[in-house]
């Protein structure tokens, strides 16, 4: 048997890999913490519960691979995993990995390092996702809630990408019918343009005809507001600490790999914000 496991595989990438793989009719397993009764191809899967990796990895030949979330050393958890994964004989990995570095956490980048060791084996950079201004992401949840943005970024820019179109990057690469890449191990995913978080507000007011405005805060506000949202302590402060490399400019990246591998990608528009209107933005 060959197949995709898809860790995450109920998530906001996972789930519509999941869909668009089976579409083509891949083979898929769907692992999570809690697998659906109604997918016999549904398995329980935990990162802290090693027990739970072989029997997921089982007959599987290629993986996507989300990391344990709100962690910034996941290497401890993913590393064993790598390794049974190459034991038994699975010849692509893609791990969905972060354009935006989070500061102190050098895990992160052994983890990406590692798996561009391996051949067949590559990382997606994927920039900040557009979904995070829709709930139940905190920022979402302010935009819903208080009609406004509270940023340590100022007026830097990021190219905030749809998670369809991760997704759709992942499919093309680990489908049967996938032409093989050309050993490339790295892939920057983002939208088709850089925006600020004021170009953001001022979309989703067009969009859902509510006004959103920016507050400008520090980044020790910031991370404040994230543990204030239930986010624990230390990866509160790396996600606030990201918006100094932010406003820096460090974020303002545009690329064309989703174009290259889709054919085509999504931008943050008027018309995107279709959702959030629906939600009752």
């Amino acid at each position: 048997m060959t197949g995709v496991l898809v860790t995450g595989g109920t998530g906001k990438t996972g789930g519509v890999l999941v869909e668009l793989l089976r579409g083509q009719g891949v083979p898929v397993r769907v692992a999570s913490r809690t697998p659906a009764a109604s997918d016999p191809d549904a398995i329980r899967f935990d990162w802290s519960d090693p027990r739970t990796h072989p029997a997921a990895l089982r007959g599987m030949d290629r993986v996507f691979l989300v990391p344990p979330v709100e962690s910034v050393d996941p290497l401890p958890l993913v590393g064993p995993f790598l390794a049974e994964a190459q034991r038994l004989g699975v010849r692509r990995v893609l791990l969905l990995g972060s354009s935006i570095v989070l500061p102190n956490a050098p895990s992160a980048l052994e983890l990406a390092a590692q798996v561009r060791e391996q051949p067949g084996w590559a990382v997606l950079r994927a920039s900040g996702f557009m979904q995070n201004f829709l709930r139940p992401h905190p920022l979402g949840e302010r935009i819903l809630r208080h009609g406004e943005i509270r940023t340590a970024a100022g007026e830097g820019r990021v190219g905030w990408i749809d998670a369809r179109d991760i997704a759709a990057a992942a499919s093309a690469l680990l489908a049967d019918t996938a032409v093989e890449p050309d050993d490339r191990r790295d892939y920057l995913l983002t939208g088709p343009k850089a925006l600020s978080y004021a170009d953001a507000a001022a979309t989703i007011t067009t969009g859902t005809g509510r006004p959103v405005r920016v507050v400008h805060i520090d980044t020790d506000e910031q991370a404040a507001n994230y543990r204030a949202a239930g986010i624990p302590a230390e990866f509160a402060h790396a996600l606030a600490a990201v918006e100094d490399g932010v406003r820096a400019g460090r974020e303002d990246q545009v690329s064309t790999d989703v174009l290259g591998l889709t054919g085509a990608r999504r931008a943050l528009s008027p018309d995107s914000s279709t959702s959030m209107r629906r939600s009752g933005r």
